[in-house]
């Protein structure tokens, strides 16, 4: 195969599933953290300010940031596909 072939094999729909299941992955995990450490080290506020609507320890926040860092995922691939086979 070659290198053309290779990137314009490069699709939307894996990556945008396979970069927002890890930012979901990672964002559940980070509220797991946080809910266990210690005040000082917690990592929800790192999160915040990314993601608009996300209140702590909310239902409501925790479904917003959930939704939101799968919809990150999925901009990120939407812009990189592209992006990836112009310059390949």
């Amino acid at each position: 195969m070659t290198h053309l072939n290779a990137a314009s094999r490069l699709r939307i729909t894996p990556l945008g599933n396979s970069l927002s299941l890890l930012l979901v992955i990672s964002y559940l995990l980070c509220v797991g953290f946080s809910l266990l450490a210690p005040e000082n080290v917690r990592m929800y506020e790192s999160w915040a300010p990314l993601l608009p609507g996300f209140e702590w320890l909310t239902w409501r926040g925790f479904v917003i940031g959930l939704v939101e860092t799968y919809l990150y995922g999925w901009y990120l691939a939407v812009l990189f596909v592209p992006l990836y086979r112009w310059f390949s």
